[in-house]
């Protein structure tokens, strides 16, 4: 057992307490209902930081919620790795849906439950405790700095400030993120791709009051059915998005790069067994490896309209909602892209209606190189903890400040994340492994004494 290893197993109880108070706040950064729980997080963020033994902690406040900073040099001429999380948490609506309360974290079958469990507060937690474990056995090898922001599940629309503002006080060698995951707990692997996001919201408009749908059904234009009918048509019949113009920037990767992708693991029976659902889909000629990490989608995340209460209305809608998300692959902008929705999708909105699209956040997709001493330094931290040598793998999520970070600060970021795709984030009894928490905190510490020799 590795002097790592040994500290993190005699303090586990200890640390999945501190993990269970930080799960129990709401940190809800979209709801203002939550405002002054998502500040109490970033207050709960900064006092352990303190107790873990960083030189200074702070909470900087933003025109949004707050960022905390911290740092810990042991020399300047030594390497420094910047550590970047985030505290705040998705809603945890339908509350229903969940075994146990959301914000009352349990452990079942070897499990944390709770919302936040592993996006991001506990693999962001594993952070805090890697350098309380490695100061503990005076192995600190290199300079860290923390910078924990509040808004990640909003967009971040006050992080790239903060960042241009602090280039000097941010400068390291490396920016380490713990937000990605692992393909299971038999094959760990690295992240070095990330699909970027566009995100619109759209109305399509009929009649100015809801109207009796037997008076005037057949008549007047019923916009969700008009909603439904444009939304089918953004899909051809191989899954290909019909937005002219949307694939113009797609990168195509090599047949040496596509089996260098599917060389990970992947039994789609056992992903169909795990997701429920009978058969996959997606864009015709690729695999489910490359349809997540390096083909662009489109996807409705809801639609509403007209009368969804109990019982029966029998009303014809005067308006119909519906929020779409498009993943994005490299070269592909997140403005063309809305540009290029909204054109298109108010062209095809028959004249029977109006239609008004509006932009939510957006971000850029991301690809970190392969041969760095970062990537080196992470695989052998995994070879040394789980033994086994990780895999290489591109994500179908977004995290729109690894770009950032490459275009500011001129950085690139390692994504070491642990999660697994069972864990349920942003869904009703998310999860954690145990496990996975306790083993990311002892390859934390492995990867900065590579890092660091490196």
């Amino acid at each position: 057992m590795s002097t790592f290893q040994t500290y993190v197993e005699e303090n586990q109880d200890r640390f999945l307490d501190e993990l269970f108070d930080l799960l129990r706040i709401p940190s809800v950064s979209t709801d203002s209902k939550f405002a002054d729980d998502v500040r109490r997080t970033a207050d709960f963020v900064k006092e352990r930081l303190l107790e873990a033994k960083v030189d200074k902690a702070e909470v900087v406040e933003t025109d949004g919620y707050p960022i905390v900073y911290a740092e810990k040099m042991v020399d300047p001429s030594k390497p420094t790795v910047l550590v970047y999380g985030h505290y705040d948490v998705q809603p945890a609506d339908p509350y229903e849906l969940w075994k146990s309360p959301p914000f009352e974290p349990e452990i079942r079958d070897g499990k944390i439950y709770a919302r936040g469990a592993c996006d991001d507060k506990g693999q962001m937690y594993m952070h805090v405790k890697a350098l309380e474990t490695m100061l503990a056995n005076d192995a600190l090898p290199c300079n860290v700095k923390f910078m924990i922001e509040g808004e990640e599940e909003v967009g971040s629309n006050h992080l790239a400030g903060f960042v241009k503002d602090n280039r000097e006080k941010l400068q390291a060698d490396v920016v380490l993120i713990s937000d990605t995951g692992i393909i299971d707990n038999e094959n760990p692997s690295i992240t070095v791709g990330l699909r970027g996001l566009s995100y619109m919201e759209v109305e399509v408009a009929g009649p100015r009051v809801d109207l009796h749908s037997g008076m005037f059904g057949g008549t007047v234009a019923n916009p969700i059915n008009v909603l439904c009918q444009m939304i089918a048509s953004l899909h051809d019949e191989q899954g290909r998005i019909t937005i002219p113009g949307f694939y113009d920037k797609v990168v195509e990767l090599s047949q040496e790069e596509r089996a260098e992708i599917n060389r990970a693991p992947q039994d789609d029976e056992k992903y169909k067994q795990e997701l429920g659902v009978q058969k996959l889909t997606g864009e015709d000629g690729y695999t489910t490896l490359e349809r997540i990490g390096i083909r662009p989608t489109l996807d409705v995340n809801g639609i509403w309209g007209g009368y969804i209460s109990e019982g029966a209305k029998t009303v014809l809608p005067s308006k119909a909602y519906a929020k779409i998300s498009m993943r994005l692959v490299p070269n592909q902008h997140p403005d063309e892209i809305d540009e290029l929705f909204t054109k298109h999708f108010e062209s095809i909105a028959p004249e029977t209606v109006q239609v008004k699209v509006s932009p939510h956040h957006g971000g850029e997709p991301a690809v970190v190189p392969t041969d760095s001493p970062a990537i080196e330094a992470a695989k052998q931290a995994f070879q040394d903890a789980w033994g086994k040598e990780p895999f290489l793998t591109r994500e179908g999520g977004s995290i729109p400040i690894v770009s950032l970070f490459q275009k500011e600060l001129g950085i690139d970021s390692l994504l070491m994340g642990f999660g697994l795709d069972e864990d349920a984030i942003h869904s009703p009894n998310e999860s954690y492994g145990v496990f996975n928490f306790l083993k990311g905190i002892e390859t934390i510490s492995l990867f900065y004494q590579h890092f660091a020799k490196a």
